[in-house]
């Protein structure tokens, strides 16, 4: 598969996903008259709908990672050619600010925001690390073929499990920079939830490298 086959899927994935969070952000806060809750069910049942249909399609192509935390431990892995995190990382963010645009023009909101949702704290930084080991956890002890289902299963349980409600990706939290609506995250917020989920992503790889049995010498 060529590496420009592989860019266009993580680029075209990762705005899938944040133009489904973001979107589903936007209605489910239309439509929830106030409910905070039912508006993070509604966002939670469409991410996770979302994102299991995005990593079956695009995980073929490029692994479906769309997050840069995990490009770089596959990359740490040898799963992932060293030259190619960057150019990764690169389209993911790309794909994350183009997807909270695509998401504004459905609802006829302005392209061009700034979110002003602070969030920030001890508490919400440990949640990220927490929902960022977890994920980095499930990817890399999932049976074969079973990621997409467990990692979406994942990620729609630590909406609720975490105080943050698990971005545990940097280019989501920086492509919801970009969009001042349910699912937004101030600027100033981004550079803490952003150093937890790399934080997160390294004890993650160490937890799963602890679980996994060592090779018998000569086998």
């Amino acid at each position: 598969m060529s590496l420009l086959r592989k860019l266009l899927a993580e680029g075209l994935g990762t705005l899938g996903l944040l133009c489904v969070v973001i979107g589903s952000g936007i209605m489910a806060e239309r439509l929830a008259g106030g409910n905070v809750a039912i508006a993070l069910l509604a966002n939670t049942l469409a991410t996770v709908g979302g994102l299991y249909v995005l990593i079956e399609v695009f995980g073929p192509i490029s692994g479906a990672h769309f997050n840069p935390a995990v490009s770089l431990v596959m990359a740490w892995r040898g799963e992932l050619a060293r030259s190619a995190v960057l150019p990764y990382i690169l389209v993911q963010l790309l794909g994350a600010m183009l997807g909270a645009w695509l998401a504004h023009a459905m609802f006829e909101l302005p392209l061009l925001q700034l979110s002003s949702k602070l969030r920030g704290g001890m508490g919400q930084w440990i949640a990220e690390m927490v929902a960022t080991a977890g994920l980095l956890l499930v990817i890399l002890r999932a049976p074969a073929g079973r990621a997409s289902a467990l990692v979406a299963a994942y990620i729609g349980a630590a909406y609720w499990f975490t105080a943050s409600t698990s971005f545990a990706n940097p280019a989501a939290a920086f492509g919801r920079m970009f969009s001042d609506s349910f699912a937004g995250i101030a600027p100033a917020s981004a550079p803490g939830f952003i150093a937890a989920q790399l934080l997160g992503a390294g004890l993650g790889w160490g937890l799963s490298h602890c679980l996994t049995p060592e090779a018998t010498p000569g086998h």
